[in-house]
This record gives structure tokens, C-alpha cells and sequence, in this order.
């Protein structure tokens, strides 16, 4: 069963659980997914042509550009226009490639996903941290974020009353 999140409409609820859960299998910070997410502002469906005769597909904004080497792996522009999930992992994907390959603090690596031209880089990267920081303080208020200390799973201290099991 999906999370119900009542502080969000029911199209945002999608986006939250797709992002957690690409964010979690590619290792991306799960407030970065959601501000790309929240960011690209795509719906499933939707195809938005570019100046340079690329289109950005569905939910994530996928670039086609992208996809052309992905076919060889069977993805298809129906596969991330499509609804649920694929797209944000495969956006999410393509992220982690960003930041471990690229040039830059993590905001410019992140906002390649955008676009690595400086001055549209900037302005994405901008809103991205805005978006972030929001996001982090939303998933602090609805998910446990924070570590436990290794000494406090241990059984020893549970005799001690200090931790319940």
C-alpha cells in the first residue's frame, strides 16, 4: 500500500513515492529527486519539443536525445512517457551519473540534467536548491531521516532500560 501524505494533492503523492523510491534504488539524495521532480513539472503523456528538435518526455521531462543510446537496452519514449514509476528511476538514473561523473559542485552536476550550458545551468541549479531545501524539511516532518547510533541496537543496552526494544 502506498503512503498517504494529507498535506499533499493526490497527483503530488505519485510524484513523492516515485521519487523516494528511485532516489533509494540509485542512490540519489531523495530531496534532489524531488526537486528535479517538482522542477521538470512533467505528467505522464506530456511531450514538450525543444528548439533543437529534441522532445522531453513525460513525467521527469526525459531529453529523447538521452534515449536514442537507451534504446539499444529496449527503452522506448513510450516507456518514460508512460505512467508510474520507470521515468523517475530513469531519471534518477541518469542523475547518479551526474554526480559521479561530472565537473562541479553537487548543484551543477545535479542541474546537467537540464542542461550543462552555464548561464541555463545557473538558473535551473538556483531553483533547485530553493526546491531542495524545502523538501528537506518536509521529509523531515513526515519520514525518520536521522541515523540511530550503532551502541543503541545493541541488546546490552536495552538491559540497561536506556532503549526499548
Amino acid at each position: 500500500m502506498l503512503p498517504d501524505f494529507p498535506d499533499l494533492p493526490p497527483d503530488r503523492q505519485d510524484m513523492v513515492t516515485c521519487s523516494v523510491a528511485a532516489a533509494i534504488a540509485y542512490q540519489v539524495p531523495v530531496n534532489i529527486m524531488l526537486a528535479v521532480a517538482e522542477k521538470e513539472a512533467g505528467k505522464p503523456g506530456l511531450w514538450m519539443r525543444n528548439r533543437n528538435g529534441t522532445y522531453d518526455v513525460g513525467a521527469l521531462q526525459f531529453n529523447t536525445a538521452y534515449l536514442r543510446e537507451l534504446s539499444r537496452f529496449g527503452i522506448e519514449p513510450g516507456h518514460v512517457a508512460a505512467e508510474g514509476c520507470f521515468a523517475y528511476k530513469l531519471a534518477a538514473w541518469r542523475i547518479r551519473g551526474h554526480l559521479r561523473s561530472d565537473a562541479g559542485d553537487v548543484w551543477t552536476r545535479v542541474a546537467n540534467y537540464h542542461s550543462r550550458t552555464p548561464r541555463y545551468n545557473a538558473r535551473y541549479r538556483y531553483d533547485l536548491r530553493r526546491k531542495a531545501a524545502i523538501w528537506v524539511r518536509w521529509l523531515d516532518r513526515n519520514f525518520v531521516t536521522h541515523s540511530v547510533n550503532l551502541s543503541e541496537l545493541s541488546p546490552a543496552t536495552w538491559a540497561k532500560g536506556s532503549v526499548a526494544p
